[in-house]
């Protein structure tokens, strides 16, 4: 199951090759959670501003391309243990921002939806995702690095 970050690697041409192999040689699950993160951006960017037509066309293009087969929605149980995760890593980390607290429910429900259906989240986001496979066992992620930028 692909996470948020995935996505946006992909369209600035931050993924590495690895992921980009990983990505035609296996089926990918979607998460509706990622789904809600991407389209977030239709109502947050700011509509005069010159690029953003351009980014959301390529966003839209992106979004088009997820099969339904393949995009799954969090139940209620996935929804009450990701928010009892969530608080769990707020509370480890001395951290009780809303922002981060949000961006936590979100990767614990993309990481129950994963365990749920036996697959693995691919991410580059370590410090949440190892908190999550640290605090709920039996889920299972592939982290990579960006590629570099120089």
């Amino acid at each position: 199951m692909l996470d948020t970050c995935v996505y946006i690697d992909m369209l600035q041409s931050h993924a590495p090759a690895s992921v980009d192999a990983l990505l035609e040689s296996r089926p990918c699950n979607h998460s509706a959670v990622c789904l809600a993160e991407m389209t977030h951006l239709f109502g947050r960017l700011d509509p005069r501003h010159p690029a953003t037509p351009a980014v959301l066309r390529l966003l839209a293009e992106t979004i088009e391309k997820i099969p339904d087969r393949r995009l799954y929605a969090p139940d209620a149980r996935a929804w009450g243990e990701a928010g009892l995760l969530a608080g769990e890593i707020a509370r480890l980390r001395g951290s009780a921002k809303a922002a981060s607290a949000r961006r936590s429910v979100n990767d614990a429900l993309i990481f129950l939806q994963a365990r749920h259906l036996g697959a693995s989240v691919l991410t580059r986001n370590v410090g949440d995702f190892d908190a999550l496979e640290q605090l709920a066992p039996g889920g299972h992620v592939v982290f990579y690095r960006r590629a570099d930028l120089s």
